[in-house]
């Protein structure tokens, strides 16, 4: 099978280490890829906005499949652009998008379908904005309405902080935006819980706890994730029945009710409080780092869970997981998650030597004169597996040491919660 991942970052590189285990693989096309996946596969320098020129490289090239990685061309609507194609595209269609694509499309069908999830005030001006944290209670949550790369969203303790998130989100500072979402700041601690639908059923695929905060301890500016470790430690059967049951049910059920239905991976943002699920905000592809645990933890094989949700016979094959602990360092470029400098060369990588079950998935590189070089904030991933998620830890840290990358920095805490 010729296969497409339309993305550039880490969750792409994860994905196509993934799909070159299967037998049933016989050439990948990254679009536009990274320096990671230009060892394993041929990277084509095409944008993932340029809709027409993907579909023309896929049709010359003879795609089967097309996997979209990231959120942006799900929810400008890719999906919908290849119907008129025999090619089969792995991701949500535009309407189903709009659960990542708009906050306050999302939490009105919480408000329809009785989701658990916080209190919300949507606004559509400063001053509707103002009389509203005038009188409420804090802390609060502020979001801008559409997709801002994991950072559009503030924590405010007081009127001033709440004022300087409405000013900046009104202002553009995520793009332009007619509404925003006020919510109740949710007690308890975030659990990232995946499933995977064909449209009528759908599958648990893993859980993941993400450390979204630049700085140990979870302080400090949000990021698009400074790591992650998978599984996540609050996840149970019990949980589980309660998450499918008040959650994912009722909004496949809202997808369908608007005349459509959700294919894809769907990432499920939750607070936990007193074994109970909140729904804090739904991703419709896979989170980055969480899918770069997920995934090698991950036993079937995931070209056939691909093609089986295109087809709608995801039932057809058990999805397994190995039991054991996966963790994800994110080396992050000096200044991230504000001005980085780029193009810094990162010489010792070839040297590194990877343990059995290490990994190391690039997310902003690239080939600069056959030399691989920063391309973004979030530079690589280092992953291990194992029984013993504290020493995969320390292990990595050393890994990420011996780099000797002097323009990089880490967070040497992550997966404290589970292990010191």
């Amino acid at each position: 099978m010729i296969v497409g991942i339309i993305g550039s970052g880490g969750r792409e590189h994860a994905i196509c280490a993934k799909i070159k285990e299967s037998a049933k693989i016989s050439k990948i096309f990254c679009i536009p890829g990274n320096a990671g996946t230009s060892s394993i596969a041929e990277n084509i320098n095409i944008k993932i906005n340029d809709f027409k020129s993907i579909k023309d490289f896929c049709i010359k090239n003879q795609i089967e499949l097309l996997i979209v990685g990231p959120e942006q061309p799900l929810v400008d609507g890719i999906v919908d652009y290849f119907l008129d194609t025999k090619i089969k595209v792995f991701g949500p269609n535009k309407v189903a998008s709009q659960l990542e694509g708009s906050k306050i499309f999302t939490k009105k069908i919480c408000a329809e379908y009785k989701i658990p999830t916080a209190n919300f005030k949507i606004c559509e001006n400063i001053d509707d904005a103002k009389k509203y944290l005038d009188n409420s209670n804090y802390p609060l949550v502020i979001k801008a309405d559409g997709l801002a790369a994991g950072k559009g969203v503030y924590i405010c303790k007081n009127y001033n902080e709440g004022l300087i998130a409405v000013i900046e989100i009104f202002g553009g500072k995520f793009g332009s935006t007619k509404n925003l979402l006020i919510e109740d700041f949710l007690e308890g601690e975030e659990m990232s819980y995946f499933v995977v639908s064909d449209g009528e059923k759908y599958k648990f695929i893993g859980t993941a706890q993400d450390h979204k905060r630049v700085g140990e301890g979870d302080k400090g500016k949000n990021t698009g994730g400074m790591g992650c470790y998978s599984p996540s430690r609050l996840n149970s059967p019990e949980l589980a029945v309660k998450i499918n049951s008040k959650i994912i049910d009722p909004t496949l059920k809202a997808i369908k009710d608007l005349g459509t239905t959700y294919k894809g991976f769907l990432y499920v943002g939750l607070m936990i409080k007193d074994n109970n699920p909140y729904l804090v905000e739904f991703n419709v592809r896979m989170g980055d780092p969480e899918c770069q645990t997920i995934l090698p933890l991950l036993k079937t094989d995931l070209i056939e869970i691909f093609v089986n949700c295109c087809l709608g016979k995801l039932n057809e094959k058990k999805i397994e997981l190995k039991n054991e602990k996966s963790i994800c360092i994110v080396l992050c470029s000096e200044g991230y998650p504000g001005e980085y400098k780029k193009n810094i060369p990162i010489k010792k990588l070839d040297n590194l030597f990877l343990k059995h079950k290490e990994y190391v998935f690039h997310a902003g590189t690239k080939l600069k004169n056959k030399e691989i070089v920063s391309s973004g904030g979030r530079v690589l991933n280092f992953v291990s597996i194992s029984k013993d998620i504290k020493k995969s830890r320390g292990d990595l840290i050393k890994l990420i040491n011996d780099l000797k990358w002097e323009n990089g920095f880490f967070r040497k805490d992550i997966g404290y919660k589970v292990i010191d």
